[in-house]
């Protein structure tokens, strides 16, 4: 076979496109139901993310009652500071306390004393941080 000799190609014939198996309105139809549903969970995420403001919720809430209650939020501010302190202090007790044990908390007296000197204190404790950082985050910054 020579090297230089011409390579001719010929067209295979016509390209035949299939056929679309939705027509063209049915592909329209799928299309606005995808945007609709699109549409429905942005509204979803707006309200989702709405609802998980708590900043707005608490600065609207402490606007509210300003007038009557004006030192409450800059009261929470001063005060999570300390909470939050005492809260760490005590999860290190609870802490120590765990290694301390170790596997004797299986025992139910065991359990039972350690719930009962550490489970409410947590627990409370953490429920009232939990109530005021939202609140302190809102209030205003103090001008000085």
């Amino acid at each position: 076979m020579n090297a230089n000799a011409p390579l001719y190609v010929t067209p295979a014939g016509p390209v035949q496109i299939p056929e679309s198996p939705f027509p063209g309105a049915e592909i329209a139809d799928l299309l606005r139901q995808s945007i609709d549903l699109q549409r429905e969970q942005v509204a979803l995420l707006k309200q989702q993310q709405a609802a998980g403001d708590n900043v707005s919720r608490c600065r609207a809430f402490l606007a509210k009652w300003a007038d009557e209650f004006p030192h409450v939020g800059p009261a929470c501010k001063q005060s999570l500071p300390a909470l939050e302190r005492a809260y760490l202090a005590l999860l290190s007790d609870l802490t120590d306390k765990v290694k301390d044990l170790g596997d004797d908390l299986a025992d139910d007296f065991v359990l039972s004393d350690f719930l009962d000197r550490y489970g409410v204190k947590v627990n409370q404790l953490g429920g009232i941080i939990n109530q005021i950082s939202p609140i302190a985050d809102a209030a205003p910054a103090e001008t000085q």
